[in-house]
């Protein structure tokens, strides 16, 4: 074995164990960088008290339509009547037109 191939298999060797390194200590998590999941996930929960979307005072909507609607709600209208019942007596094949 040449030099120059001793050279070249320890530089690959090495290159090598760096990438393993990770891999071959017993972590509960995937990588190093994945222990704040928790941290990440009350933090995107948390509500921002200063939205500015919050400052709107202005509610679109219709009184009158928003007080029928409520009356419709406690007062419900009665419902339609049932359809007509038709007995067809004989099946003479006979349509009315």
């Amino acid at each position: 074995m040449s030099r120059n191939s001793a050279l070249i298999l320890i530089v690959c060797a090495g290159a090598l164990s760096g990438c393993a390194a990770d891999y071959l200590n017993h972590y509960d998590s995937v990588t190093l960088a994945a222990g704040d999941t928790q941290k990440y996930n009350s933090l995107l929960q948390t509500v921002d008290p200063l939205n500015p979307a919050s400052r709107n005072t202005h509610i679109e909507g219709d009184g009158t339509r928003a007080a029928a609607i409520a009356h419709n709600y406690k007062f419900p209208p009665p419902p339609p009547p049932p359809p007509a019942i038709t007995v067809n007596v004989g099946g003479s094949g006979v349509t009315a037109q």
